[in-house]
């Protein structure tokens, strides 16, 4: 999504609320001179790609311990 500089400063709550979930690129005279994004959705979309692989009865420790193993 690409908004200007003053539809931001107009509704700033609005667009916090929207960048959860995409990017917002902000522009001026033109130009895209901003970007507001969430910086937790990449770990997030790791984690669900990840989701399935791990077994559900083994904890963090134990996957740390059987990897460092197998180096």
């Amino acid at each position: 999504m690409s908004i200007t500089a003053t539809e931001l400063k107009m509704n700033l709550g609005k667009y916090l609320l929207l960048s959860e979930t995409e990017d917002i690129y902000i522009t001026k005279n033109g130009k895209v001179i901003s970007k507001l994004s969430n910086p937790n959705r990449d770990r997030v979309a790791e984690m669900e790609s990840l989701f399935g692989i791990i077994p559900a009865d083994i904890t963090c420790e134990e996957a740390r311990e059987e990897r460092l193993s197998k180096v």
